[in-house]
């Protein structure tokens, strides 16, 4: 059934093109004549002022662009200043750790001594770079570019602002670690005044110190200028196009030609007009930016007294003129060029146009007669093909969506299923072994307690393994310093009495580190690894030991956790496989093949580390194992 507006609308593709074409074709012919014989003379007129409003956004862009590049690349420089001053007091702090764990049972004295002589001649930061050491009383211990000053007390020592340094630099870190801290020193190389300094200093808490080191900002500065002002000579556009960079005091900093640099603006041009040149430039960088159009006396080409107009933007901190223009000449060539340009093309648009117009309204007249009998025929088959194609769509959506809803809660699911299994097996063992030690009478009070607390903890982890999923799947987690062996404790308490029932013994080294990241995540995948493990060593012979080893190692980037057993390691041709979702070597009663795929992804997603699994050959007490080893990186500052 075709409704009434249907009816309407074929009635219009039958006759509407026709008219259409008619209609649009005279109007065409009539307004080509009428409208390019009036905008003619106005386009040519206006393409001056947009020619040159279009030179001068180009070199605005130009210059914001070198400003930009300015801004960006002094922060980054700084902030490559800090990482370096700080890297090289944690190196320091490494260096005085290592000695003092070495000899900490020789006499105070000397291993003071070893710390202080080592640090003594280090230099970094091409030559800058020094380390200075003071007690917490304020006492100098290391100050290698002035010797005869170590020993001094500069407790009550002030800077040039009047800052007691020592005693704000002791306030600082008694409330943290380590800091940054700015403050004004003598310079070795210009000792002359006190200049400011930016500097990283770190406790060494064996001896009550801090050690630290500092760059002079000047020197920083001096450096990120050089670079900034190499790159900008090197860029060049157009045929004449070049940036200038002039200071405040009229010194030529950067110029197409080099032989200005480093001279006067105004006295390497003695003249009035130069003079008033370099004073309104200077005016306009004060203010910001702006453009300035005025006679540059010779032009990069050699042509003698061209008008140019240029963009200025200041650097007030440097005190810095940047800028770029550009000719008068070369802006008359081109506008003459494409006034020519366009009237070329005026002329021949003209003509095609009448040509095409009167050729198209008959081929056009015919085609839109033809075509619009097919369109019909299209149209009424289109729609009884979208309705065909809108029942079918709509049934394969609700089947998708239906499947997509039973995948998620399939695989959720799982996850809970897999994460509950180990808990409530502990919990069941652990009371059957109570109360078949109560029947024995041979139940010990400790064990009852530890037993019971482990009851107690996989409860508690049960209760929190639902809120550990949905978070897992939330993106607004909040990170927060948490200590790993801290961490390593909860995790090793939930899976205590397991461990202990099945005489697996668990060493861990000492070392330990702060780290802000995800704790509750973190325990998850220690236990899916310690449980990986647990069920491979159980399948050990009875008489042999069964041991995992858990060592923590700090680089400088990253903490590195590696779990290892010696449980035989491996078989190699499923080594690639571990880590995908649902591969397992275990029967489906006693896994998922989820647990390590889990642990990868929050590792990798939601902690931004990695998780590694390789075989390893290592010896214990006098016996050579070879067994399963996962190591874990997590970044240092995240």
């Amino acid at each position: 059934m075709i409704f009434e507006n249907e009816k309407q609308f074929l009635k219009i593709i039958k006759y509407t093109p026709s008219f259409f074409i008619i209609i649009l074709s005279l109007f065409i012919i009539i307004y080509q004549f009428i409208d390019k014989n009036n905008t003619f003379e106005k386009e040519k007129n206006k393409i001056t002022q947009e020619y040159i409003q279009k030179n001068k956004n180009q070199i605005k862009t130009r210059v914001d662009s070198i400003y930009n590049f300015i801004q960006k690349e002094r922060t980054y420089t700084k902030k490559e200043l800090e990482h370096s001053i700080k890297s090289a007091v944690d190196n320091a702090h490494s260096v005085a750790q290592s000695i003092y764990k070495r000899n900490k049972d020789k006499n105070p004295q000397l291993i003071k001594k070893l710390i202080i002589d080592a640090l003594r001649d280090v230099r970094f930061n091409e030559g800058r770079g020094y380390y200075f050491i003071y007690e917490k009383s304020g006492k100098n211990l290391l100050l290698p570019y002035n010797e005869e000053l170590e020993g001094t007390n500069f407790i009550n020592h002030k800077d040039s602002k009047g800052t007691f340094i020592i005693q704000e630099m002791k306030e600082l870190l008694s409330k943290k670690e380590s800091t940054f801290y700015s403050w004004y020193w003598y310079n070795p190389n210009q000792p002359d005044i006190m200049r400011e300094k930016l500097g990283y200093v770190k406790n060494f808490k064996p001896f009550d110190w801090f050690i630290g080191t500092g760059e002079y900002l000047e020197e920083y500065e001096k450096a990120v200028k050089e670079k900034i002002l190499k790159h900008i000579k090197a860029l060049h556009f157009d045929k004449n196009g070049y940036f200038f960079v002039v200071n405040y005091d009229s010194i030529y900093l950067s110029h197409i030609k080099k032989e200005y640099i480093g001279k006067d603006a105004i006295t390497n041009n003695d003249t009035k007009e130069v003079n008033k040149v370099a004073k309104d430039l200077l005016k306009i960088a004060k203010r910001g930016s702006g453009f300035y159009e005025y006679t540059q006396f010779v032009k990069p080409d050699g042509a003698e007294s061209i008008k140019k107009i240029s963009f200025i933007r200041g650097l007030q901190d440097w005190r810095w003129i940047i800028g770029t223009g550009f000719y008068e000449d070369d802006l008359k060539k081109a506008i003459k060029n494409k006034k020519e340009e366009i009237e070329s093309e005026y002329q021949k648009s003209l003509k095609s146009t009448l040509e095409i117009s009167v050729f198209l309204l008959i081929i056009l007249l015919l085609s839109s007669m033809y075509f619009s009998k097919i369109l019909q025929k299209k149209f009424r088959r289109y729609k009884r093909d979208i309705r065909e194609h809108l029942i079918e769509n709509t049934k394969q959506q609700n089947i998708l969506a239906q499947q997509s809803k039973m995948a998620a809660m399939g695989e959720m699911i799982g996850n809970i299923a897999h994460q509950w299994r180990q808990p409530l097996s502990t919990i069941s063992t652990t009371a059957t072994g109570l109360k078949l030690q109560k029947e024995m009478d041979i139940l010990d009070d400790n064990f009852l307690i530890e037993s019971l607390d482990g009851i107690n903890n996989s409860a508690q982890f049960l209760s929190k393994t639902i809120d550990d999923f949905r978070n897992f799947f939330k993106t607004d987690k909040k990170k927060e310093v948490f200590s790993i062996q801290d961490a390593l404790d909860k995790a090793l308490a939930l899976v205590y009495v397991q461990f202990h029932n099945k005489n697996i013994k668990i060493i861990r080294n000492s070392t330990d580190a702060q780290i802000k990241n995800l704790e509750n995540e973190f325990i998850q995948v220690i236990i899916n690894i310690l449980n990986n493990a647990r069920d491979e060593l159980v399948k050990k012979d009875l008489g042999e030991e069964k041991v995992i080893f858990i060592n923590l190692n700090k680089s400088a980037n990253s903490i590195d956790i590696s779990i290892k057993d010696n449980a035989g390691g491996v078989p190699e041709d499923i080594l690639p496989r571990v880590f995908e979702p649902y591969f397992t070597t275990k029967h489906k009663s006693q896994g998922t093949g989820i647990g390590l795929y889990m642990s990868q992804e929050i590792i990798r997603k939601n902690m931004q580390g990695e998780i590694l699994l390789e075989n390893k050959e290592f010896t214990y007490n006098n016996i050579d194992y070879i067994g399963a080893c996962f190591t874990i990186k997590l970044p240092r500052d995240n």
